[in-house]
């Protein structure tokens, strides 16, 4: 097959990715805050990347509800927004119980060990008061379950529908407030491990709705919060 005569796909994709990580990161962690003006050049030279990949990044934010841009008059970082998180936060619930569910059937010892390793993982994040790691650590504890699902289309919508709550999650995991996770997690695993897809599905469903007792929380400290 002769080679294609366009050069720097998979450089360009790494750019574009890794400038939408990076300033995913940003928003989720406050580096850059709600209501904050974005400009491209600004970011570009804080990221060391060029205009296209800060543009491409700032689409797929905007589409995850972290950016609200209006052309030719600013772009600026989204206002916590109750009734966004709301409708976030119950579509993630219901995908998070489909693909515990849905991975019941396909899940390995080698899943359950990683699940458990992410929820220790998580418990001495939470002991040290590390949000960062404890919501990484999260993250690969229900990534197990999304993967053995395999079902592309729950972590396609996840990856976007998640995105906003992002925020309210740290908030959560900076406090003792996110302990409780540990348990649910625990118990995630224990019905996973039983086989028991019903009871697991409603245990992680019931993790994730959580969140909502958060919600007027983020309102009292985040001013730019827009009430539902």
């Amino acid at each position: 097959m002769p080679v294609p005569e366009s050069r720097g796909l998979v450089a360009r994709s790494l750019l574009r990715d890794d400038a939408y990580t990076a300033l995913r990161n940003a928003i989720i962690d406050g580096t850059l805050t709600p209501g904050e003006r974005l400009n491209d050049a600004e970011l570009g030279q804080w990221l060391g990347v060029s205009r296209t990949p800060i543009r491409e990044a700032i689409g797929r934010l905007e589409r995850s509800g972290l950016v609200q841009t209006k052309p030719g008059r600013y772009t600026i970082v989204s206002p916590i927004d109750v009734r966004e998180i709301r409708s976030a936060q119950s579509v993630a619930a219901a995908l998070h119980e489909l693909a515990v569910r849905e991975a019941i059937p396909n899940l390995s010892d080698a899943d359950i060990r990683a699940m458990r390793e992410a929820n220790d993982r998580f418990t001495s994040a939470m002991d040290a008061r590390d949000a960062d790691a404890a919501l990484q650590a999260d993250d690969d504890f229900h990534s197990v379950a999304v993967a053995a699902s395999a079902n592309p289309v729950i972590a396609t919508v996840l990856e976007q529908v998640t995105a906003v709550l992002r925020r309210l999650e740290r908030l959560r995991f900076s406090s003792l407030d996110g302990r409780g996770s540990i348990a649910l997690h625990n118990q995630i695993i224990h019905l996973c491990e039983a086989g028991d897809a019903d009871a697991a599905a409603r245990a992680a469903r019931q993790n994730w709705q959580t969140l909502l007792a958060l919600v007027d929380v983020a309102a009292d400290i985040d001013p730019h919060t827009q009430a539902g």
